[in-house]
């Protein structure tokens, strides 16, 4: 008598939380496999190993890993690159980085009470204007304003 097995595949599938394709059966043992019925009896066939499951299939590494080592054994010196600086690395991205930093900065400044609120907001703007080269312009600038706010 052939039994339908797609049914018991399913159910094992349903059992173990993995697809159907993953599921395998002992070719000798596939009258053991129609005759159970309920998930008792497909778990003992589990443990019994007529029931097993294949690992499943990923992406390969291999391909990136030859990139990865050829990337390391070409130069990355400044000699090797080409095109504009901002080729590589866009003028936003640098932007973005520059004004982050700084501000992160700022507020670092402004919790230490080296400037008052006021002097952050004003800095804080300076820095989104471009006005800000790097953190020790910011420092400059900030000692500039502290002076300048207890002058007057």
């Amino acid at each position: 008598m052939v039994v339908n097995l797609r049914k018991k595949r399913e159910l094992i599938a349903r059992i173990l939380g993995l697809g159907l394709n993953r599921v395998r059966f002992e070719p000798d043992k596939l009258e053991d496999v129609g005759d159970a019925i309920t998930r008792e009896d497909m778990r003992s066939l589990i443990k019994n190993g007529t029931v097993w499951t294949v690992k499943e299939k990923g992406t390969s590494r291999a391909r990136a890993e030859a990139k990865r080592k050829t990337r390391h054994k070409r130069g990355l010196a400044s000699g090797s690159k080409k095109g504009k600086k901002t080729a590589r690395t866009g003028k936003k991205e640098v932007y973005v980085a520059k004004v982050r930093s700084l501000r992160r900065h700022l507020r670092v400044l402004k919790d230490r009470n080296d400037i008052s609120r006021e002097v952050y907001w004003v800095m804080y703007k300076k820095i989104k204007g471009g006005q800000v080269r790097s953190s020790s312009h910011l420092r400059e600038l900030a000692k500039q304003a502290r002076s300048h706010s207890s002058t007057t």
